[in-house]
């Protein structure tokens, strides 16, 4: 009987009811308090970028510009209330990464993983961070569980990421050629594409500027498409090692080459693909292998279409005197 959280639906009940244990003490309580700073400084690091995206989109200003934006972490060090300006973005995007990696955690909880608490990763780029992960601190004993921890964090990102992006554009306003300024350009996933269709009919999505709130889902769901490529020990890879076993090493082996052809678009994917290359096509063994179940295989059919909408052939585009260089 499967009694995952995407199994085949059975008429006993107590199937689905997640174990005693879901929430009890455990070693996910180690260092809470680093759990803490690391957010803590992630919210300061993302909030001073958030500052300045407000500053550039209230003065109708390209919304990036690398020496000031870099200056708007030391403002925001010397004047504090500068970063309530900047909640707006850090919010939003902090909402789904959190939602993202507390549904991998509420996985292995359910199935008595031990896993640590999300560790964020401050950083003064030009997206305010690097990330968040967690840690394995037990064996996965299946390929149901792997599944459902892959599964279960891309899943609940993208799914804070549809009303933040919404209430985002919403708030988004029209400025004509602002698309074609400031020395960063954002591709457009075809996710952020539809919604501004919808909501900006006819006009040309150079002249939308977006509100710091939709470049908060933006970046939701860039690490939304980047966590599902089936590569390693990405949710892709976890999801494609549960699915087809060894045969993963074949699923690499293609993205790893579609990734260097992207290359030609976007040069940074050389880079990911000489990284994949040469560490991201093992995974860990998983030895339990009984089938995934008929569920479990349309939430992976979901996965695909979650990483096509969103994801971006061109993620970052730089400006020069002759125009947008990839």
């Amino acid at each position: 009987m499967d009694s995952g959280p995407f199994g085949d639906s059975s008429g006993d009940a107590s199937a689905w009811l997640p174990p005693r244990n879901l929430l009890a003490p455990s070693s996910w309580r180690r260092r809470l308090w680093l759990h803490v700073l690391l957010f803590v400084l992630t919210l300061l690091t993302t909030s001073a970028l958030g500052a300045r995206l407000a500053f550039n989109f209230e003065h109708n200003l390209p919304a990036f510009d690398l020496e000031s934006d870099l200056a708007s972490f030391l403002a925001a060090f010397r004047d504090p209330a500068l970063l309530l300006t900047g909640l707006p973005y850090s919010l939003s995007l902090l909402l789904i990464l959190t939602a993202h990696e507390f549904g991998h955690w509420f996985a292995c909880r359910f199935h008595s993983i031990d896993a640590s608490l999300p560790f964020f990763l401050p950083a003064p780029t030009f997206i305010g961070t690097f990330g968040a992960f967690i840690r394995f601190r037990s064996a996965v004993k299946s390929r149901r569980e792997l599944f459902d921890v892959g599964v279960a964090g891309p899943l609940a990102g993208f799914l804070f990421a549809i009303p933040v992006l919404g209430l985002g554009l919403a708030l988004s306003k029209v400025v004509p050629g602002i698309g074609f300024q400031g020395e960063i350009q954002l591709g457009t996933p075809l996710l952020l594409r539809a919604v501004e269709a919808w909501l900006f009919p006819g006009v040309t999505p150079s002249d939308i500027y977006l509100h710091p709130i939709a470049r908060g889902a933006w970046v939701g769901l860039f690490a939304t498409s980047l966590n599902l490529l089936p590569v390693g020990q990405l949710d892709g890879g976890h999801i494609v090692y549960a699915c087809f076993g060894e045969r993963h090493r074949l699923v690499s082996t293609v993205t790893v080459a579609v990734l260097f052809f992207l290359g030609f678009v976007y040069w940074p994917w050389w880079v990911w693909s000489a990284v994949f290359f040469f560490l991201g096509r093992r995974h860990f063994v998983v030895f339990g292998d009984s089938a995934l179940g008929s569920g479990r295989w349309r939430i992976f059919a979901l996965t695909l279409i979650v990483f096509a909408l969103s994801f971006i052939a061109a993620p970052v585009q730089y400006n020069s005197d002759q125009g947008l260089l990839p």
